[in-house]
């Protein structure tokens, strides 16, 4: 008789083969049954995946120019300067020039209103980007994704916050202590 190829479910995913890194995890499954007599063949027995671990094998944390900036539109920071509880023992901010590299056409294809700041988004454009509280971690006194401690020309990921389909690469310029943004190419990280 023709016996086809039998396998077992697939293993639970693997860590990231390397912390720090755009790398890779993988799963595997295993033969059961061999086919025979012109039975059909075996399927793939591994998958990988793209695969990010933000933390080293000691448990420190990774150096930030690997973390995707998360950022949305400036005029959110204003709102958000108005309901934050201002303490006084808030760290002073500042912003961070990037050049656009790529864009995912994504950015474009979104029509709800809160979305409408991602068409400012294009190509080869200088942006601003400003890091306040909360964002301001209170340890290293940075936002995540901004692109500190990258080797100069290094393409420094971001996505949109409200779209998952907007997201694209960056260069870092240089960061500024005071921020003067221009309105329509101003930006924060959250």
């Amino acid at each position: 008789p023709v016996i086809p190829c039998v396998v077992s479910e697939w293993s639970v995913w693997s860590g990231c083969a390397e912390p720090c890194k755009t790398t890779y995890r993988v799963r595997r499954r295993h033969i059961i049954q061999e086919p025979r007599n012109g039975g059909e063949a075996c399927p793939p027995l591994e998958e990988r995946a793209g695969c990010v671990e933000y933390w080293t094998q000691q448990g420190t944390e990774c150096k930030q120019s690997l973390i995707p900036a998360l950022i949305t539109t400036g005029g959110f920071g204003k709102a958000r300067k108005k309901r934050a509880a201002a303490d006084g023992n808030e760290r002073a901010g500042y912003c961070v020039e990037f050049q656009l590299v790529a864009i995912t056409p994504g950015c474009l294809q979104s029509h709800h209103s809160y979305t409408h700041w991602m068409q400012y988004l294009r190509e080869g454009h200088t942006v601003c980007v400003e890091c306040q509280h909360p964002a301001l971690d209170s340890r290293s006194l940075h936002c995540y994704g901004d692109g500190s401690g990258s080797k100069k020309n290094q393409l420094l990921h971001w996505q949109a916050v409200g779209n998952p389909r907007c997201k694209g690469t960056w260069k870092r310029i240089r960061q500024l202590d005071t921020c003067s943004c221009p309105s329509v190419h101003s930006f924060l990280f959250i």
